[in-house]
């Protein structure tokens, strides 16, 4: 069995359709989505469109539970230009998306922690960066899950954990469409890949386990960014040329 997974594609239609070119050509046996699907100033329809001709198993992220909602708190300028620029349909897809799923294989997929799609699971906060976290907290952040491997995405950033204590296998298949961004939850920082690439990962059943495979894949990043200016957010422009997020955190 081969599964592809996707994460925080955050409405950039051009490198979806990357991925989506490179998932024709290995026909993996499953797609599943991760959450935080629309959100950004980009395309947001048009990424919705795309998605729902597609029988994937999707979860929510947070943007995806905010957007759907309409609570979109003051000042979050992605998440209200998404609200306005999506149709009744897929408005509808985003509120019926599941916090988590369980797979065949023993597989969870989430969008953050099985019980919480706003806390990274894999990272501590450290400074204004992020560093992966020890064990332990990885563990109670898992809540007591059980399942062989655990899908997970928000962070943006690509991982393949094993855990020691409980060799459970943890992928986060990093971000489709932006690769670095600025949080203040729970203090300022900023996460960033380095690179403007599409990213997702292929798992592949074997005898031994499960193979993961990191993909990072070529788009017209530069298209996404001249839409991100059009739309005026230079800083997701920047973001999305470079993979770097070279602003301080606010």
């Amino acid at each position: 069995m081969r599964i592809a997974v996707i994460a925080d594609i955050h409405g950039n239609a051009p490198a979806l359709e990357a991925v989506l070119d490179d998932l024709e050509r290995l026909a993996p046996d499953r797609v599943v989505n991760l959450g935080d699907c629309l959100s950004g100033p980009l395309w947001p329809e048009e990424t919705a469109q795309l998605l729902m001709a597609r029988d994937w198993t999707t979860v929510r992220g947070n943007h995806d539970r905010v957007v759907a909602a309409g609570n979109v708190p003051p000042g979050n300028r992605s998440d209200a230009f998404t609200r306005a620029a999506l149709s009744k349909a897929s408005l509808d897809w985003l509120s019926g998306l599941p916090l988590t799923a369980r797979l065949e294989g023993d597989i969870l997929a989430c969008h953050a922690t099985p019980a919480d799609d706003d806390r990274y699971l894999t990272e501590d906060v450290e400074g204004q960066d992020v560093r992966l976290s020890d064990e332990a907290k990885i563990l109670e952040r898992l809540g007591g899950e059980t399942a062989n491997v655990v899908l997970f995405g928000h962070t943006h950033i690509p991982r393949c954990l094993r855990l020691p204590a409980t060799r459970q296998i943890l992928v986060n298949p990093g971000s489709v469409g932006l690769p670095a961004y600025a949080d203040a939850t729970p203090t300022p920082h900023k996460v960033q890949n380095g690179s403007p690439h599409a990213r997702y990962a292929l798992l592949e059943r074997n005898g031994s386990g499960w193979r993961v495979d990191l993909k990072v894949l070529d788009y017209n990043w530069t298209a996404a960014a001249a839409q991100a200016r059009k739309n005026h957010r230079p800083d997701w422009a920047d973001v999305l040329e470079t993979g770097f997020y070279r602003a301080p955190p606010a």
